[in-house]
C-alpha cells in the first residue's frame, strides 16, 4: 500500500513545505531582517579597560557591560540591534538604521555616573561663571564636599520639561526616607549635581525632597533623552574605549543591497540555464527544486528573525552552488547508468543510491566548516556561516529528495522515456 501513498504523500509534504515558507516570508520587507550594511547604521568594537575597582576584565565582567550597553540601546529605539562578544574583553555592537550615529556613540561609551554633593557658594558660584572650573574633575568636584548621594540611589529618570520649556530630567528615589534626611539636614544649602565628575547644577534645597526630583541646567532634549536612559541603565562598571567605528549611510546601504540582489538573481539564472542546456529534462526538475530551495532558505531566516547581511548573502549564493553540485554528481552518475545499457527507471535508482555518498560527504565537510565559523567567529562571519551552514543542509534535502521526487513521477509514469531528454 506505501507504493501507491508514497507519491501522493511526498507531494502533499512539498506542498505544504512551499505553502509555509510563503506564509512565513510575505510580505518580505517586512519578514527580512536586513543587516547594517544593507540599510545603513553604526557597527562599534568596544574595548573593555580595567580599573581600579575592577583590576582585570573576565568574562563576568564583560557579560555585565553587554547588560548596560543592551539596557541603553533598547533606551535608543533601535531595531534589532546585534550585540556579540569579542575574546574576552571586547563587544561588537551592531546598531542598523540608526537616525543619529554620534549620539549612538556616546551613548553606548559615556560612564553616566550621577552624584549629589553639597556645594559652598563660592564653588557655585564660581561654577556658573566658569564653564572650565565646571567641567574640570579636579575644579568644582573636587571642591566640593563628598557625595551624599549617587545615581545607583535612583529608581527611574525621564526626560521631561519644566514650567517655562525649559529640557529637564525627572528622577524618582528608591528609598525615599533617606532622600529626604538628606535634604532636611541641609535645608538653605546648595545640593549640586554632577555627571561623571562634571558640575550641572547647584539648585538650593528650599524644602524636604522624598520620591522625586528635577536635574536642571543646560541641557539640549537630546541631552536629557540621552542622560535619562543612560540612568535608567546603570554605569558600566569599567570604562570602555571605542577601537572601531564604521558608519554605513543609509543610501550606500540601498545601493549594496540592490547590486548584491541583482548579482544573485543574475547568478541563479545563469545556473537555471545552465542546468537546462546540459542536462535538459532532469535540469529543469533541479531548477525546480532550486526555485523551492531559495524559497526554504527565505522562510528560514524569515522565521528564525535572522539578520540578513552581505556576506549572509554571500553565503546564500555559495550554497546555491553547493545545491547545483549535488544535482550535477547525481545526473552524471544517472547518464553514465543509461550509457551502460540499464533501463531508465534501474538507472534513476542506481545514479541517485550511488551518487549519495559524494554529495552527503561534499554536503557535510561544508557543514562542518561553516559550523566552526559560527561557533568561532564574530559579527559579519557568523552572518556568512549561518546561511551557509542551513543552505547547505537544506541544498541536501532539496537534490536528495525534491529533485528525486520530480525525477520519480515522470520516469514511473513513463511521462518522457526518450533517453535524450535526459542528456545521455
Amino acid at each position: 500500500m506505501w507504493n501507491h501513498l508514497k507519491t501522493p504523500f511526498k507531494a502533499i509534504l512539498i506542498i505544504g513545505i512551499i505553502a509555509l515558507c510563503v506564509w512565513a516570508v510575505v510580505p518580505i520587507q517586512q519578514k527580512i531582517h536586513l543587516g547594517l550594511d544593507l540599510q545603513g547604521g553604526v557597527r562599534v568594537l568596544l574595548q573593555l579597560n580595567p580599573s581600579k575597582d575592577v583590576p582585570s576584565i573576565n568574562a563576568q565582567v564583560q557579560s555585565q557591560v553587554e547588560q548596560v550597553v543592551q539596557n541603553r540601546v533598547n533606551g535608543l529605539g533601535v531595531s534589532e540591534p546585534v550585540i556579540s562578544k569579542v575574546g574576552t574583553d571586547r563587544l561588537l555592537v551592531e546598531l542598523p538604521a540608526v537616525k543619529n550615529p554620534d549620539e549612538a556613540v556616546s551613548v553606548l561609551k559615556d560612564v553616566a555616573v550621577l552624584e549629589f554633593k553639597i556645594v559652598p557658594d563660592k564653588v557655585r558660584q564660581r561654577a556658573d561663571a566658569d564653564s572650565k572650573y565646571a567641567n574640570d574633575p579636579n575644579g568644582a568636584y573636587k571642591d566640593s564636599g563628598p557625595t551624599v548621594y549617587s545615581g545607583a540611589d535612583l529608581k527611574g529618570a525621564q526626560a521631561a520639561f519644566g514650567p517655562s520649556g525649559q529640557p529637564q530630567i525627572e528622577f524618582q528615589t528608591k528609598n525615599p526616607a533617606k532622600f529626604g534626611k538628606l535634604t532636611q539636614d541641609n535645608l538653605g544649602k546648595a545640593l549640586g549635581i554632577f555627571l561623571d565628575k562634571k558640575y550641572v547644577s547647584a539648585p538650593t534645597i528650599q524644602g524636604v525632597i522624598t520620591s522625586d526630583g528635577q536635574i536642571t541646567g543646560n541641557f539640549t532634549e537630546d541631552d536629557t533623552i540621552r542622560i535619562a536612559n543612560e540612568l535608567n541603565a546603570g554605569a558600566l562598571p569599567v570604562p570602555v574605549t571605542i577601537v572601531e567605528n564604521d558608519t554605513v549611510g543609509p543610501i550606500l546601504g540601498k545601493i549594496d543591497l540592490e547590486k548584491s540582489l541583482y548579482a544573485s538573481m543574475l547568478g541563479l539564472g545563469l545556473v537555471l540555464i545552465f542546468m537546462i542546456a546540459v542536462y535538459r529534462l532532469p535540469g529543469l526538475l533541479a531548477d525546480l527544486a532550486l526555485i523551492i530551495y531559495v524559497l526554504m532558505m527565505l522562510g528560514l531566516l524569515a522565521s528564525s528573525k535572522a539578520v540578513l547581511t552581505l556576506p549572509g548573502i554571500a553565503g546564500l549564493v555559495l550554497s546555491i552552488g553547493m545545491a547545483v553540485d549535488a544535482n550535477v554528481l547525481i545526473f552524471e552518475r544517472l547518464k553514465e547508468e543509461l550509457w551502460a545499457g540499464k533501463t531508465l527507471r534501474a538507472a534513476v535508482r542506481t545514479g541517485f543510491a550511488r551518487a549519495f555518498s559524494s554529495v552527503f560527504d561534499s554536503h557535510f565537510t561544508t557543514m562542518v566548516g561553516a559550523g566552526v565559523l559560527f561557533i568561532l567567529g564574530t559579527g559579519t562571519v557568523k552572518g556568512f556561516a549561518y546561511t551557509l551552514f542551513w543552505g547547505t543542509a537544506l541544498s541536501l534535502v532539496t537534490a536528495v529528495f525534491i529533485t528525486r521526487f520530480f525525477t520519480d513521477v515522470i520516469v514511473d509514469n513513463d511521462l518522457v522515456t526518450d533517453q535524450k531528454a535526459y542528456g545521455a
